[in-house]
């Protein structure tokens, strides 16, 4: 059998300079190109805080094709897109046209190097790394340096559009003790029997006459009532105190991001957040058993009253609703 011949080293094509490294006037264009980019990444992101802070959030404008457009929205976005694109697009020219681009041939080795050639690479690395060109080009480092310090700032401005901090508004609901529970929607008071186990069932607490039920109330003072069997409970005694012959009920708010939880899993008894996926163990007081949500839901103590009705015992010992940076573990 004849041995097989080593594949021979092609070599490399004979290297083309590129103009910008033979013309030195070449090279202050393409510098002057990147300046350019950079800086037009830096008006970008300004742009963009100034329709934020400018425009009005209701004026809106008609153009052919899209037909009427919310101008500071279409703003944001060209704006974001300049700052974005330019930055991209001037660093590709720089490594283009500026940075070094002769080969460097290397024969490939078996599995780790020796350790000389690894202090070699480590060397030549950083020798290799000053010649980008970034210490003897003052101005792309510059206008780099402006480009990528005020992209970030755009950013910034937009979070007020995640509102104010919630601060104490979550830590008061209209649960208080004695408060009945009324069906949402209908308003009907509910009895124990009414719910047949794995049943859920959502609800309210009933409002003095004559006061309006709003929005916000609602989202914070809606909760879901479930029942099992008392067996299925794995609670302490307190908790199992908060329960009524099997039905329990827990603040319907998710501690993640404040959505509707509203998916209940009988087999596992397991409520599911349908916007992150958290899920509860209703068996284990809504313990976080999947997702990002940090806490359990906060659970309603619930009895009946002399009529027989279920109401609450008490209001919620911990705020309702999502975790946020002011919230602290110790208060829910």
């Amino acid at each position: 059998m004849s041995s097989i011949e080593r594949f021979q080293n092609p070599g490399l094509p004979e290297h083309v300079h590129r103009k910008a490294d033979t013309d030195p006037k070449a090279a202050k264009r393409a510098e002057q190109q990147v300046a350019i980019l950079f800086l037009l990444s830096a008006l970008g992101t300004v742009g963009t805080i100034a329709a934020y802070i400018y425009i009005r959030s209701d004026l809106y404008v008609y153009i052919p094709i899209l037909g009427s457009t919310n101008v500071q929205q279409m703003s944001l976005g060209i704006g974001l897109t300049v700052a974005t694109l330019c930055i991209g697009l001037g660093a590709i020219q720089w490594a283009k046209k500026l940075m070094p681009d002769t080969e460097v041939i290397q024969e490939r080795h078996e599995l780790r190097s020796e350790d000389q050639d690894r202090a070699d690479f480590v060397e030549t690395f950083k020798e290799r790394g000053g010649e980008a060109g970034i210490a003897r080009r003052p101005l792309i480092k510059r206008t780099l340096g402006i480009a990528l310090g005020v992209v970030g700032l755009s950013p910034l401005v937009l979070l007020r559009d995640l509102g104010p901090m919630p601060k104490k508004y979550f830590e008061t609901t209209n649960w208080t003790a004695g408060t009945r529970l009324v069906l949402d929607p209908g308003g009907a008071y509910i009895k124990p029997s009414d719910l047949e186990v794995g049943a859920v069932a959502q609800v309210l607490p009933e409002l003095p006459k004559g006061t309006e039920r709003t929005l916000e109330n609602v989202g914070k003072d809606a909760v879901l009532l479930i029942r099992l069997r008392p067996e299925d409970f794995n609670l302490d005694a307190e908790r199992l105190s908060w329960t009524y012959n099997g039905i329990i009920a827990f603040s319907k708010i998710c501690t993640h991001m404040g959505c509707a939880v509203a998916l209940y899993e009988q087999q596992t008894h397991h409520l599911l957040c349908p916007c992150h996926q958290s899920t509860f163990d209703v068996t284990r007081a809504a313990k976080v058993v999947f997702g990002p949500a940090a806490r359990p839901l906060p659970q309603l103590a619930i009895s009946v009253d002399a009529g027989g009705y279920l109401v609450a015992k008490q209001g919620f010992t911990v705020p309702v609703g999502p975790s946020y940076w002011e919230r602290n573990s110790s208060n829910g």
